[in-house]
C-alpha cells in the first residue's frame, strides 16, 4: 500500500505494486525538466496525427506552466510524472498529466488520478480534460469514470461528474 500526498498535503493510500510515490507543489525551476517529459510523452501520438513540433511542444508547456495548480509526481525524489488542476468555468481542467515512460503500465496513472478525483469529489465539482484522438491515455480516463462530451479530429473532450456517477450520456 502507498500513501500519495496531495498538495494540500492530505495522504491518500492507495495500492500501486509496491511503488512509494508522493506528489508536492511545482516550483518554477521544474519547467524545464516539465517541458521535457511532455516532449518526450506526448511524441509519438503527436507525430501519429502529424502534429509533432520539436520547439512548440516544449513552448505550449512553458506558456501554461503555473505552480499554483500543477503537482510534481516523485518516487524516491525524482521526478516522474506532473499533473495540473485548474478551475475555469465552473470546472476543474486536469491538464498536463505526464507520466515518464518508465514508470506507464505500473498502476501509477491510476493511483495519482484517483488520488486527484477523491479531491475533486470532495469539492463537489465536474473534472474536464482532452487528450489526443487515438490516445492510450483515453482508457484509463474511460476506466475513472470520464464521458466524451465533445470531439474533433485531433483532441477529444471528456468530463467525469463528482463521484463518476452519470445519468445519461454528456
Amino acid at each position: 500500500m502507498d500513501v500519495g500526498v496531495t498538495q494540500g498535503g492530505e495522504r491518500s493510500s492507495v495500492a500501486v505494486r509496491a511503488v512509494d510515490w508522493t506528489l508536492r507543489s511545482a516550483v518554477s525551476s521544474d519547467v524545464e525538466v516539465v517541458a521535457e517529459l511532455r516532449a518526450t510523452v506526448m511524441r509519438a501520438d503527436l507525430e501519429r496525427l502529424g502534429r509533432y513540433d520539436e520547439h512548440r511542444v516544449r513552448q505550449r508547456l512553458r506558456d501554461s506552466f503555473s505552480t499554483r495548480h500543477t503537482s510534481i509526481i516523485e518516487i524516491d525524489r525524482e521526478l516522474v510524472g506532473c499533473v495540473t488542476v485548474r478551475p475555469s468555468e465552473g470546472r476543474q481542467w486536469l491538464e498536463h498529466f505526464y507520466l515518464a515512460p518508465h514508470q506507464q503500465g505500473r498502476g501509477l496513472g491510476s493511483a495519482v488520478l484517483r488520488t486527484v478525483l477523491e479531491r475533486t469529489d470532495a469539492q463537489d465539482v465536474t473534472v474536464s480534460l482532452n487528450v489526443l484522438q487515438g490516445s492510450a491515455a483515453r482508457r484509463l480516463y474511460e476506466r475513472h469514470g470520464f464521458v466524451v462530451e465533445d470531439q474533433d479530429p485531433i483532441d477529444v473532450f471528456m468530463a467525469r461528474p463528482p463521484g463518476g456517477l452519470l445519468s445519461a450520456p454528456v
